[in-house]
């Protein structure tokens, strides 16, 4: 959203797909429009892209399919895995329990929620679901559901990953990674891990392409052997086998062939950082550290009151009867005087508070 006249929003920090595209996303489209080619990911864009991506994994081996968007990449991993009687282990902020509408659960599988105040697991955590669960009379926990980055905007380190993957392996449960943002995660300063680290340690994730560039896509990797056969056909089942998956192919494409994906990704987190500080030095404190392209400010309610009418954001925790959290996110497209615009605006109404 671009600045405007006097009532309307002057930027939205909503999220990170209020933008629509990179323009080498919008032109590699253009300039492929009128070819033809095979529907169903068996065009040569499609090809191209997951051997791409292969490289960038560093491992030939993992499957690679293309979906339209992040509740789509859920439904189709955890109902093509889990049995009729399995449930999910996932932090109550996760995505699945909170955001998809129920999507899991109409599958017909429990969502085992964990309380946490950072929206990561840890074995602990996940132990005490596991523990809880015991015979046949309730249902079996069989896969862990994460986020990198989380709902908090925090990221997860290599040694938490692989203390995850190793209790998931002694345990015989399926690691699944929700990548949604793992394009701000993987290029946070706090990240020590790599593209290549997370195939090896979890079952199966995806990269989100919808919030860091791209139209809209998610790339599927399934790393575990026993999970690859016949996920197409579940894939088809579920609505999500896009006829002109060119469309998808083309975008990773371009998002992976010269790692503009990462660069947008330290983009978004530039300026997340940039917002932050600015934010901290007019004395603001935080709900959560900041490690990626989201923040969560604390501000009195009635100046997040007037905030509310020049800019977009979400209310996300009342803190006391004065004041309140807000989510603030900066995206691949987030422009430095949109920063500025708005500490100006944040500076004027806390010196007249």
């Amino acid at each position: 959203m671009s600045e405007s006249i006097e009532g309307k929003l002057i930027y939205s920090f909503k999220n990170d797909y209020s933008e629509g595209a990179h323009s080498n996303i919008l032109n590699a489209m253009m300039n492929a429009n009128m070819d033809q080619h095979d529907g169903y990911g068996e065009d040569s864009y499609s090809k191209e892209a997951v051997e791409i991506l292969k490289e960038k994994i560093n491992n030939q081996n993992v499957d690679i399919h293309f979906v339209v968007g992040g509740t789509q990449a859920n439904l189709v991993v955890i109902s093509s895995i889990l049995r009729p009687y399995e449930s999910v282990i996932a932090a109550e902020s996760g995505h699945i329990s909170t955001h998809e509408t129920g999507a899991i659960e109409a599958t017909g599988h429990k969502i085992n929620t964990v309380e946490t105040f950072d929206g990561k697991l840890t074995p602990e955590k996940i132990k005490k679901i596991l523990d809880e669960h015991n015979s046949e009379h309730m249902v079996k926990p069989s896969m862990v559901f994460i986020s990198n980055s989380t709902e908090m905007g925090t990221v997860y380190k290599k040694n938490e990953l692989e203390k995850i993957s190793l209790f998931c392996r002694e345990n015989n449960l399926i690691l699944y990674l929700d990548g949604a943002r793992l394009g701000t995660a993987l290029s946070s300063d706090k990240n020590d891990m790599t593209i290549e680290d997370i195939s090896k340690l979890v079952d199966v994730f995806y990269i989100g392409g919808t919030k860091n560039g791209a139209l809209l896509g998610e790339a599927i990797v399934i790393s575990n052997e026993r999970l690859k056969k016949n996920f197409r056909y579940n894939i088809k089942q579920k609505g999500a086998l896009l006829a002109k998956g060119r469309i998808l192919g083309i975008q990773f494409k371009e998002l992976f062939k010269e790692n503009l994906f990462f660069s947008l990704g330290k983009h978004a987190n530039f300026m997340s950082l940039r917002l932050g500080e600015k934010i901290e030095k007019l004395g603001y404190d935080f709900l959560y550290e900041t490690e990626s392209n989201q923040i969560f400010p604390i501000f009195p309610n009635e100046i997040i009151e007037k905030l509310n009418k020049k800019y977009g954001f979400y209310l996300w925790e009342e803190v006391d009867k004065d004041t309140s959290a807000v989510r603030l996110v900066t995206s691949w497209a987030t422009k430095e005087k949109m920063i500025d615009k708005f500490i100006e605006d944040l500076k004027s109404y806390s010196l007249s508070k």
